[in-house]
């Protein structure tokens, strides 16, 4: 939904028919498990606990004070619990002072995390729903909406990691012990190094990503180069809603998290040794 108003509003409502059509078509597909309306289903019970837990949050529940300790709470509760822990823990943290950007950043951090111990489908998604959700819960003006929105992003992750665990191995990195490598002092000669290692070795990436983050506070120039590399090489739409969701979300996340942020995108970015899109090849021939 959040992506479909955000094109909408870009390219113009008189394209609104086939994107909401298959809008629609999206929210109804229930996968033949029944009528969700009517079954009493895994993925919408968090749903109707998290109506009762936001009527618990402090009436004050948007300010507060941005607190590390607590995003690390968070984190290890992504890391391991489950669902209803995770519901109740963002209250409890919130109720005793601290800003919900606190569990934003766990939440976006934790998500990439998800996505660095199991790289595919399942861990892309956990950070472009948290894209989708933190766009919907800034631009909401509803209190009780907005309550909404943080508590069910905090239940999608354990229900994302469990969906993990189903599909194979999920490893045990944790993204607080990311390390950063030695990277060349120039930008140029660091984003290539980089970018060719997204195509052969991702962990390699992520620790020099780890390293370029903390020496460019304002990495401009990495999301530059990710965002071209997308243009000219991505073969599927996840490719370009991945790219634009944590390219976006890096300035969402607090400065003391940004940078190991932005390094657990590298598992789903495109690296500069991928073949070029058969377009860009068509396009490129058509030119020349």
């Amino acid at each position: 939904m959040a992506n479909a108003w955000r094109t909408l509003n870009c390219v113009g409502w008189q394209y609104a028919e086939p994107v909401l059509r298959s809008l629609s078509y999206a929210l109804l597909n229930h996968e033949g498990d029944g009528n969700p309306g009517k079954s009493d289903f895994d993925a919408d019970r968090p749903g109707r606990d998290n109506i009762a837990r936001a009527m618990k949050l402090r009436d004050d529940w948007q300010t507060g004070t941005v607190d590390p300790q607590a995003t690390r709470e968070l984190l290890a509760t992504i890391y391991g619990g489950n669902t209803n822990e995770l519901c109740d823990q963002v209250v409890e943290v919130i109720n005793r002072g601290v800003s919900p950007q606190s569990v934003w950043d766990a939440m976006l951090v934790g998500s990439g995390e998800l996505l660095m111990r199991q790289p595919g489908i399942v861990g892309i998604h956990t950070l472009t729903t948290a894209n989708a959700t933190r766009y919907a819960f800034g631009a909401c003006g509803d209190d009780e909406t907005r309550k909404l929105l943080l508590l069910q992003n905090a239940a999608f992750l354990p229900l994302f990691r469990g969906a993990m665990t189903g599909r194979g191995n999920l490893g045990e990195q944790k993204i607080e012990a990311l390390e950063p490598a030695e990277i060349p002092g120039e930008s140029t000669a660091a984003l290539d190094g980089i970018f060719a290692d997204v195509s052969g070795d991702r962990m390699a990436a992520a620790r020099k990503t780890l390293a370029y983050a903390r020496a460019n506070p304002e990495p401009r120039e990495f999301i530059n180069r990710a965002r071209t590399l997308v243009f000219l090489k991505g073969r599927d739409s996840h490719d370009y809603k991945f790219s634009s969701a944590v390219l976006e979300d890096y300035a969402h996340v607090s400065p003391e998290w940004r940078d190991r942020f932005l390094a657990t995108s590298v598992f789903n970015l495109t690296g500069s040794g991928e073949r070029d899109n058969p377009l860009v090849e068509r396009t490129r021939a058509a030119l020349a």
